[in-house]
């Protein structure tokens, strides 16, 4: 059975973005590849991948600044949803939908898509949310860096019960994982 899970990093205040959405300050940090939560581990059990339109557009930006759209490659070889209600450019030959339709409607074409693998929620905190108010968010797993910010994109803004299933030290950051408590 796959899971969704918001796979993401944070400060110590809890923010995912400073308030121009930069992610400067997660470069900055040491992290282990082979490390408890690590990125190899975790995106080698996804099958389907969605993301809002701000983090779409940082990826555009920081991925593909100076490029021709026609040399642009995708950095993820899985399907994926972009939660928007604008125009967005297209990544030419990437298995990408664009929909503005409610987190419950695609959830489980993303969940087919996955096959027995699972579903990432890679950002922003309120898709992650909206996925939780609808009872679809499984799992989050937070990296937790050694910095605050005092203002920026919430990691989550609003209110979800969680259960620490695992904590480990990767590098500079507190890496845990948590279930997402379902009202009973």
């Amino acid at each position: 059975m796959s899971l969704t899970q918001y796979y993401t990093a944070t400060t110590l205040d809890g923010f995912i973005a400073d308030p121009d959405n930069s992610l400067d300050w997660l470069f900055t940090r040491q992290r282990e590849d082979d490390g408890p939560q690590n990125y190899g581990d975790f995106i080698a059990a996804v099958g389907a991948l969605a993301m809002g339109s701000t983090t779409y557009e940082w990826i555009l930006d920081h991925e593909f600044a100076g490029k021709e759209p026609a040399d642009w490659k995708w950095p993820y070889e899985i399907p994926c949803w972009v939660f928007t209600h604008r125009q967005l450019p297209v990544v030419p030959d990437a298995a990408i939908e664009f929909t503005s339709a409610d987190a419950a409607t695609v959830h489980a074409a993303m969940v087919r898509a996955a096959g027995d693998r699972n579903v990432w929620i890679v950002g922003g905190g309120d898709l992650a949310g909206q996925f939780a108010d609808a009872g679809l968010l499984d799992e989050v797993i937070i990296s937790i860096a050694p910095v605050t910010l005092g203002a920026g994109a919430p990691l989550l803004p609003r209110r979800i019960e969680l259960r620490l299933e695992e904590l480990g030290r990767n590098g500079d950051f507190a890496a845990a994982r948590y279930s997402v408590v379902r009202p009973s």
